[in-house]
């Protein structure tokens, strides 16, 4: 399943490329940096909700990262309005607070909430300027890969969570015609209820706050 959603990602990105013509603006970014997550409550139908405290550990493996692929309307006389495609591989992992709390032994989404979504970009371009601010917003799905240890009960796989949206501010810096480099922030907002053991269902709300730092290929 990592796989089939990365390609699903990849696949889209793809897509978003082919839909827009010759003359359109194109570009594809690849981003990492430092992420978090504040508290969350979490609700499970056979026990008693508790509140997880999340850690992000942005640079252990599997690190957080994503890519996105933009679409700038020139040809529709729009050049500073971009759809996007972006796909995230966000991570938290419950604290050992919060494990004692809810008397689990594991308790985390690291192999991603994986956010796919759908955005909608405004960029502040100015002609011989050389760095352009931008912003954006979208919606679109997390599929998180789900792992929960309760006594000798285990999950361990990707299901739908439920919706996702997301939001970003950043600074975009033109090295040459085809290269440029970005710092953003990025926030994101995962609403999740998915199935663990035993036919229980845990549901919470997860935010993200995240700076990136990035590289883009325009063409």
């Amino acid at each position: 399943m990592r796989s089939s959603t990365a390609t699903l990602a990849l696949t889209c990105l793809l897509s978003l490329g082919l839909a827009g013509a010759a003359s359109a603006e194109m570009q594809f970014s690849a981003y990492s940096g430092y992420q978090t997550a504040p508290h969350s409550n979490v609700q499970v139908s056979d026990q008693a909700d508790f509140t997880a405290r999340w850690l992000g550990k942005s640079f252990s493996a599997p690190p957080y990262w994503g890519v996105r692929g933009i679409w700038w309307m020139e040809e529709l006389n729009q050049p500073n309005l971009g759809l996007s495609i972006d796909y995230t591989h966000n991570k938290v992992y419950a604290d050992g607070a919060t494990l004692a709390k809810a008397g689990w032994s594991h308790f985390e989404f690291t192999d991603g909430l994986n956010l796919l979504t759908a955005n909608l970009l405004y960029r502040f371009a100015e002609e011989n300027r050389p760095w352009t601010p931008y912003l954006g917003a979208g919606i679109g799905i997390n599929v998180p890969h789900v792992e929960v240890t309760r006594g000798t009960a285990n999950t361990f796989d990707y299901q739908l969570g439920g919706v996702a949206l997301q939001w970003q501010a950043g600074i975009d810096y033109r090295i040459n015609k085809n290269w440029s480099v970005f710092t953003e922030y990025k926030g994101s907002y995962s609403r999740v209820d998915v199935k663990i053991d035993s036919g229980a269902r845990m549901k919470t709300n997860l935010l993200t706050n995240a700076v990136n730092f990035g590289v883009s290929y325009h063409f």
